[in-house]
This record gives C-alpha cells, structure tokens and sequence, in this order.
C-alpha cells in the first residue's frame, strides 16, 4: 500500500469513527422517541418482515402467502428483507439502528473518497466531517425507515463510477447499475436514476477507441459512440438485473404488472394537495382522507381503511390520471409547484442538534410501579401557572379533571407554564403527561426557569376523528438533570392549522429514576453540538453554490458531472411529487462536498496569502 492510499485509509477511517460517535449519541438521545416517527409506516415494514420470518423466502414467492396482499406493495420489499435478517440474529430494534448507523457512517466515508478521488485530498476530508457531523443525516439513521441507508448503494455507484473513468469496463458499470437497483429495493425514489447515469457516462468516458480516432481522423464517429453507449447500456442492464425479479414476481404472485410497489398515485396527488391552499383540486393531502374520498366517490366502504387493497392497482391508475389530468390542466401552476420543490431541496432539514446532556440510562419502565416524586393536578397547574399572552385562556372543564388551554393565533410561542418540582442534580428523570388535543397541534416542553428545554414532544389531533372523541396520549418526557433546576412545564403552539389549538391536560406525574450515567459524555457532547450549530442553510448553501461556481469556471467538467449527476436526477424527477426531507437525503451529500471545494480552495488562497506575507 503506497502512502497515499495509507492516508486515504487513515482519514477515511477517522471519519468513520467520528460519524459512529456522533449517530451513537444521537441514537442515546432519542432512542426512546423515534419509534414515534411514523408510526403507521414503520409498523408496516415490520408486519411484512414479520412475514417473512414466519413463511421465508418461499412464502414471498407464493400466491397464497399473506405476502401477496396488495397492502404488503406499498413500499418496496428491501427495508422489510433487512429488518428479517437483523431479528434473525437478534430479535431488536437496537440491532436494526445500529446497522444503520454504520451503513450511514460509511456512507460519510464515501462522499470523502468520492471528492478526494476529483479535487485535492482536503476538500474531501471537509466533505466527510461535514457529513460524519451532520445532525440531519445523525437523525435519520436512527429512525426505523430506509431513507437514510437507501443512500449508502447510491453514493457507491458514484463512486466507482469516478474510479472507473480512467480504465472502464463494461462489468464496472453493470456493477454501478446493480447498485441503484439495489437502492430501489430499499425506496422506490431511485427508479429513474439510472437513466441518469446512463446519460452522464458517454459524458465522461474516454474510451480507446476515442483515442485511436485522434489518429484516424475518418473513423472518428464510427468507433467512438457505440463503444461509450455499450457502458451506457451497461449501467441500465445492471439496474435491470437487479429490478427485474421483483417485477417478475409482483406479475406472479400479483398477477399485476408492478415495477417495484405501489404508492406513486397517491404521492402524486397528496403532493399537489400541498401545494393547493385554497383546495380547489378537492384533493385531500392524506392518506386517510384518500381512502375516504375513493369510498365515496366509488361507492365502496371497503376503500376506506386501506390504501391498495381492493383494486389497489386500478385506484392507483386513477390516482395518477386524476393527477395528470390536473397538470395538463394547470401546467404553469403545476411547473411552478416543482420549482418550489427543487429549490426545498438544497435547505438542510432543521434536524434535532445532540444534547449537551446525556439521556437516561434507567430502564424506562421502571416508574409505572413507582410512587411520583410530585404530583401536580389540573387545579394545581391552574392556581400555579399563568398563560403567557393576552389571547391564550386556560380553564379547567366541568368536573375539574382536565386543565383546558387554548392557544392564540401564532404558528409558534408559549401559550401556558406552571411550576413542578426542584430537580435533584444527576438525576434521570421522567415527567408525565396525559393530554387530550381537541383542534390543532401543541408542543409540550419540559424546561427550567431560564428556558433550556429539557425534553419535549408534539401532540396533535387524530384525523378523522371528532374533538370530543379524540383519544388521551400520555406524553413521556426523559432527561437527565444537569443541576437543581425548579422545573416548569410549558405548552407551545406547533405550526397549528386551524389556528388556536386547544389541549386538555391531566394530572402530571415526575419520577425520578435514578443518578445519571455517562455523564462523562457531556465533553464531547458540548463539542458536537457546537459544532452542529453551523448546519444551517445560510452557512452551508452559499458555500456550496460557491464550489459549484468554483468547478464551473475551472472547466472540470468531469467533476461536474459527477458530483451533479444526483441532485439533478431528484430535482428533475423526485420533485414532480410529493417530497419530504427524508426522501432527498441525497441531495446534502453533494450540497457538502461543493461545500468542501469552497472551503479547500479559500484555504489555499489564505495560505498563499500568508505565505507572500512572510
């Protein structure tokens, strides 16, 4: 090994050290919370990894299985294979994050080889710590969702693709295709990507037969474009190889023609429902309201609680010609919606930062048998508390059980706090709080009098279900207390459409667990998370514009293209529905390493500055 790639090894391994660090800690923050985080959706890929446990593989072969629902389609099978084979070696969601937490700290390694492989070594070194730090990809690593390690085959593809340039073989890009399918079978938004790809290789290919043309000037089409397109091609039958046993086996076990899954028609519309404020496509922007709408308007009660199953294809053809038919009415319109999106795509997602404290190591169970250390009713809360602005009322109901509040009309802000108790010093703790939200959405904070946050949740209303009949949630807030703190509880409005929500409270318990462990971990803690404060799009995407500008005017158009060929694909493709932060994960990669092209070359000006100086 030359001492080059001994370097390359050395940082490469740094960095994923320090990105298993930071998702570590970010997993020990939230562990108890992020199986919250779409909850339906989540429990579906467990119910089909259930499955598949329970029938094997055979059983996802067969027409009889349970498998073969059409319900079991509405997201590629691949997160659920995985979850199987976690639990077949231990039964845990643990094991499930933590495997992800590798694949993602790996996948920080990548975008470091990825730069280092076109730009000087420091660029990528800046692209990999901007990714081993980042609280957006720390976050979604942790969740029990496939977006976050859907990335990882995507980053790969890319970069064998810029270790191929120079000596390409046609069985390297079948191997890049490969791996984009391999990435559809975790999410279905990569499906198009290979064509992309396909497009980008005869951009950057140099193949022999280019290089003898040089010298035979009369063959020079001739020999040239078959020999780049035959990679081209490659990239796609790769891809093919990949997808088509799971088409094969939809037509088989579905006896439906389904690429991957089924879902687009839905994501379709529900994203141009987003969009329609005044609501004058009549589309609901859930799922729920969907199923609803298709029960109605089909006259079919069995419609309404599943979304693929009856006639899951059929519904999902009309969804989608419902949805075309209203952008080849509104195109314009419709145009505007996905520059909208595209330009949400470079804007960091406003991910939970790492605490400087660490959370609790007591098993959280423990407290149902305990007695609470206090006990605070709603009449308590009332006589003690106070509401935080003119418009906010609080209120106890008729029988006294529930302290009422209701917001104002802010999108965000304190509408409510009463004391608790005086912390002890090194304590775990968990304060409990039964709510009952009647319109809107509420943030519950558990904080100290000079306003740290010391845990929170955000509690909204379930849809489809009346004000009167919503059911209680029992919100569980952990910490670890730093000092002795008087404790508060505080309500916050929480983006709510309809304005004034409006929460019901019941008796608030707080348990005191136990001493706190690790605290020793509060160091790095206090590190990472000032280091996390600089993830924010005004910091990070003028600094990636600004790299872009760098490799435009430069002319490395190999470069270029590579480092483009993701973003463009989702800004172009994924933008024409509906989108969330977590399906363009992606995106930030690239965003990163532009960013770290930014930050090598000022370092280099400023050292050359420096030297002149002296």
């Amino acid at each position: 090994m030359t001492r080059v790639y001994k370097l390359r090894f050395a940082l490469a391994t740094l960095i994923f050290l320090l990105a298993f660090g930071v998702r570590v800690l970010t997993w020990h923050d939230t562990r108890l919370e992020v199986g919250k985080v779409q909850s339906a959706v989540v429990a579906d890929y467990h119910r089909v990894a259930e499955l598949l446990r329970a029938g094997g593989v055979s059983s996802f072969l067969s027409s009889s299985s349970p498998l073969a629902d059409l319900n079991n389609l509405g997201h590629p099978p691949g997160y659920s294979f995985l979850i199987a084979s976690v639990y077949s070696l231990k039964h845990s969601d643990t094991a499930v994050q933590f495997a992800q937490i590798t694949a993602d700290s790996l996948s920080a390694v990548l975008i470091f080889l990825i730069v280092a492989e076109l730009f000087p070594l420091t660029a990528g070194v800046v692209a990999g710590l901007l990714a081993a730090f980042s609280p957006q990809f720390a976050w979604n690593s942790v969740l029990l969702l496939p977006d976050s390690i859907s990335v990882l085959p995507i980053l790969l593809a890319i970069y064998l693709l810029a270790r191929g340039l120079q000596k390409p073989r046609v069985i390297n890009f079948l191997i890049v295709g490969a791996l984009i399918g391999l990435s559809c079978w975790l999410r279905a938004n990569a499906m198009l990507l290979t064509i992309f790809f396909a497009v980008s290789v005869p951009l950057l290919v140099r193949s022999e037969s280019q290089n003898a043309s040089r010298m035979l000037a009369n063959r020079r089409q001739d020999a040239g474009a078959p020999f780049k397109w035959r990679f081209a091609l490659a990239v796609v039958c790769g891809t093919l190889l990949i997808i088509l046993p799971l088409t094969i086996r939809n037509a088989i076990v579905c006896h439906r023609f389904i690429p991957l899954s089924l879902g687009a028609g839905q994501t379709l519309l529900e994203g141009i429902a987003d969009y329609d404020k005044e609501g004058k496509f009549g589309i609901p922007n859930t799922d729920m309201g969907i199923m609803k709408q298709e029960a109605d308007l089909y006259q079919r009660p069995d419609y309404y609680g599943t979304l693929f199953n009856p006639d899951g294809v059929e519904r999902e053809r009309a969804r989608l010609s419902r949805g075309f038919a209203i952008i080849r009415s509104h195109p314009f319109w419709f145009a505007g919606v996905i520059a909208k999106r595209a330009s949400s795509m470079v804007r960091l997602e406003r991910a939970r930062l790492i605490s400087t404290d660490p959370g609790i190591t007591h098993p959280f169970g423990s407290f149902d048998q305990m007695q609470p250390d206090s006990y605070k009713t709603p009449q308590r809360m009332l006589a003690e508390g106070a509401v935080a602005t003119q418009q906010a009322r609080a209120s106890l109901i008729a029988d006294g059980s529930w302290l009422e509040v209701a917001g104002d009309e802010s999108n965000y802000g304190a509408q409510f706090s009463a004391p608790i108790e005086t912390l002890k010093q090194n304590t775990d703790y968990v304060l409990t709080v039964p709510v009952k939200m009647t319109t809107g959405r509420m943030r519950v904070n558990a904080t100290s009098p000079n306003g740290k946050v010391y845990s929170s949740a955000v509690v909204e209303t379930v849809e489809s279900i009346a004000a009167e009949d919503q059911p209680i949630q029992r919100i569980d807030l952990t910490f670890v207390a730093r000092q002795r703190d008087q404790l508060k509880i505080v309500l916050n409005n929480e983006a709510s459409s309809p304005a004034h929500p409006v929460v019901r409270v019941g008796p608030v318990g707080l348990y005191a667990l136990g001493p706190a462990r690790f605290l020793w971990t509060r160091y790095p803690r206090f590190l990472i998370h000032a280091i996390q404060k600089i993830y924010l799009t005004a910091v990070i995407l003028p600094l990636a514009i600004i790299g872009l500008l760098l490799v435009v005017f430069r002319k490395q158009s190999a470069a270029l293209v590579i480092l483009s060929i993701v973003p463009v694909y989702f800004f172009c493709v994924q933008s024409a529905v509906h989108t969330e932060y977590r399906y363009v994960l992606a995106v930030d990669y690239f965003l990163f390493a532009f960013a770290g092209i930014a930050v090598m070359t000022a370092g280099q000006v400023t050292t050359k500055a420096f030297k002149k100086r002296a």
